[in-house]
C-alpha cells in the first residue's frame, strides 16, 4: 500500500487552501445564513490571495504527484496564476453588485471557490480520470452560480440550459475518455505520450474517434462552434459578475486543459487533430466577428466577443508548437485583463431601472461620465486588437505562430476576422463619443472598482512597454509542456 509522504501534498498546498477556506466558509454560511454574505465574499477573496501567495513561492520545476494523477510544472503554475487573479477580480467586482441588486447568496463566494479548486486541479490533470474530476467539480458549482437569482426568470433558465447542454459535453467527453482508453489500455498522459513518442505506435481509427468525442467536450467548455450555443443565453441571463467571472477564469482553465490533454500525449498524431482544431477556430473566429454585429445587448454581444477570441486562442493549439503554446499563454493573460477591464466598465453602468445591458443606453457616456468612457473605449479597442494595446500583441503572437507552422490560410482568416469584429467594437465607442445622450447614469462607482479599472487599464495600455517578463514566463511553462 502507498503512503504519502510530505513531498506529495506540498505542490498541493494553494489547492488545499482554497478548499479549506470553502468548507470554512459554507459552515459559517449555513449558521449565520445569507446575511453573512458581503463577509464571506470578502474571506473569499483573501483566500484567493493567500493561494496565489502560496503558488508564486512554488520552485519552477515538474513534479509528479497522487499517483501519477496531479503535475505541478511551470505550465500549470502560469495557468493556476491567471485563474485565480480571474477569480479573484470577479469577486472584487461582485462586492458592490451585492449591496446594490439585493444578490445575498451565501452559497455566492462558496462555490466560486469550488468552482476555483476544479480549474486548479484541471490544468494539474495528468490522467484523464483527475481530467475528468476537475471539469466536473468546476462545471458543477458554475450550473448553479448561473442559476444563483432564483427569482429571476432569465437567471434561471441560463442555468437550466447551462447544465442541460454541459451535461451532453461531459457525456461526449467522457465517452472519448473511455475509447481512449479502450484502444490504448492506459488513461495516464504520460503513459499515453510514451506509446506514441519512444515507442512509435499508430493510432488506430477507434483512438482518433475518442480523441474527436474528447475534442468536442473541451469545445465545449471553451464555448468553440459548434458547441457555443450556451454561450449567449448564459452570458445574458446570469447576474453580470457571474458573467465577468463565466468570461475569464473557466475559459483560461479550459484553454489550458486543451493544450495539456491534446498537444502533450498527442504530439505525435498532429497531422490528425489538427485538421479539427482548424475546423473549429475558423468557425469560432467567423461566427464571433459576424453574429455579434446585429446584438443590442452587451453581455450577449461580450458572449460572441468570447466565441471570437477563443477562435484566436486555438489558432496556437492548431500550430502545436512551443512557440503556439507560448502564444496562446500570453494570449489567454491578456485576454484577462481585458475582460475583467470591461466587465467591471459595464458593472459601473447604472440607471435609474437598473444595471444597463442595452447598447443603446451607452449613448452620450463620454459627455456624463469621461474617464468612465475613456476606460471603456480603451479595453474596447484592445478587444479589437489596435496597436499598440496589449490585445494587438496577443493576436500578434497567436498569428505568427500559424505563419511558422505552415499555417497560411489560417493566420489570414484570423486577420480577416479581426478586421469585422472591430466594427462592433467601434460601434460601442462610437455610440458612447457621437450619440445624443442617453438617460444620465447613477455615480454608483466604488473603490474597489477604481482599483480593477486602474490595474487592469494600466496593464492594457502599457503592455507594450515592458511585455518581456509575461513572454518569458509563457515561454518557461510552453517548454514544460511541450520541450
Amino acid at each position: 500500500m502507498q503512503t504519502f509522504l510530505y513531498e506529495d501534498i506540498v505542490p498541493l498546498f494553494p489547492e488545499l487552501t482554497v478548499v479549506a477556506a470553502a468548507i470554512v466558509l459554507l459552515m459559517v454560511g449555513v449558521f449565520r445564513g445569507d446575511r453573512s454574505t458581503r463577509s464571506l465574499v470578502r474571506v473569499a477573496i483573501l483566500a484567493l490571495a493567500g493561494a496565489l501567495a502560496i503558488l508564486v513561492q512554488e520552485p519552477e520545476r515538474s513534479v509528479i504527484v497522487l499517483r501519477g494523477m496531479f503535475v505541478a510544472d511551470p505550465f500549470a503554475l502560469f495557468a493556476k496564476v491567471l485563474i485565480l487573479v480571474g477569480s479573484g477580480f470577479a469577486l472584487v467586482m461582485s462586492v458592490a453588485y451585492i449591496e446594490r441588486e439585493a444578490m445575498d447568496r451565501f452559497e455566492y463566494p462558496i462555490l466560486i471557490l469550488f468552482a476555483t479548486l476544479g480549474m486548479m486541479m484541471m490544468v494539474s490533470a495528468n490522467n484523464l480520470i483527475s481530467l475528468y474530476v476537475g471539469l466536473e467539480l468546476q462545471s458543477l458549482a458554475l450550473y448553479v452560480v448561473a442559476a444563483l437569482r432564483r427569482d429571476s426568470l432569465r437567471s434561471t433558465e441560463a442555468g437550466l440550459k447551462y447544465f442541460v447542454l454541459g451535461a451532453l459535453s461531459s457525456g461526449l467527453l467522457l465517452y472519448g475518455c473511455s475509447l481512449i482508453y479502450g484502444f490504448t489500455g492506459t488513461t495516464s498522459f504520460d503513459a499515453l505520450t510514451d506509446i506514441f513518442t519512444k515507442r512509435g505506435a499508430q493510432p488506430s481509427l477507434g483512438l482518433l474517434i475518442g480523441l474527436i468525442f474528447l475534442i468536442a467536450g473541451l469545445a465545449f467548455k471553451v464555448s468553440a462552434v459548434p458547441f457555443h450555443m450556451w454561450t449567449p443565453d448564459v452570458y445574458e441571463g446570469a447576474p453580470t459578475p457571474v458573467t465577468a467571472f463565466f468570461a475569464v477564469a473557466p475559459k483560461v482553465a479550459a484553454m489550458a486543459l486543451f493544450l495539456r490533454a491534446i498537444i502533450a500525449p498527442f504530439a505525435e498524431m498532429t497531422g490528425q487533430w489538427q485538421q479539427v482544431i482548424v475546423l473549429i477556430s475558423v468557425a469560432s473566429m467567423l461566427l464571433g466577428a459576424f453574429a455579434a454585429i446585429h446584438q443590442t445587448n452587451i453581455k450577449r454581444l461580450m458572449a460572441y466577443s468570447s466565441i471570437g477570441h477563443m477562435g484566436y486562442a486555438l489558432i496556437g493549439l492548431a500550430a502545436g508548437t512551443p512557440e503556439g503554446v507560448r502564444g496562446v499563454l500570453v494570449y489567454l493573460a491578456i485576454y484577462v485583463a481585458m475582460n475583467v477591464g470591461t466587465f467591471a466598465c459595464i458593472l459601473c453602468m447604472r440607471q435609474k431601472g437598473g444595471m444597463v445591458e442595452s447598447i443603446a443606453d451607452l449613448a452620450g457616456l463620454s459627455r456624463n461620465h469621461p474617464v468612465r468612457a475613456a476606460f471603456f473605449a480603451l479595453f474596447l479597442f484592445s478587444l479589437a486588437g489596435i496597436p499598440p494595446l496589449a490585445g494587438f500583441f496577443a493576436k500578434f503572437y497567436i498569428f505568427v505562430a500559424a505563419v511558422n507552422a505552415g499555417l497560411y490560410a489560417l493566420a489570414i482568416i484570423g486577420v480577416l476576422a479581426s478586421v469585422v469584429g472591430a466594427y462592433y467594437y467601434l460601434r460601442i465607442v462610437k455610440i458612447m463619443y457621437f450619440d445624443a445622450p442617453a438617460e444620465p447614469f447613477v455615480q454608483p462607482i466604488g473603490g474597489e472598482m477604481t482599483v480593477v479599472l486602474g490595474v487592469t487599464g494600466a496593464f492594457t495600455l502599457f503592455y507594450v512597454f515592458y511585455p518581456a517578463p509575461l513572454v518569458a514566463a509563457a515561454q518557461t511553462a510552453a517548454l514544460a509542456l511541450l520541450p
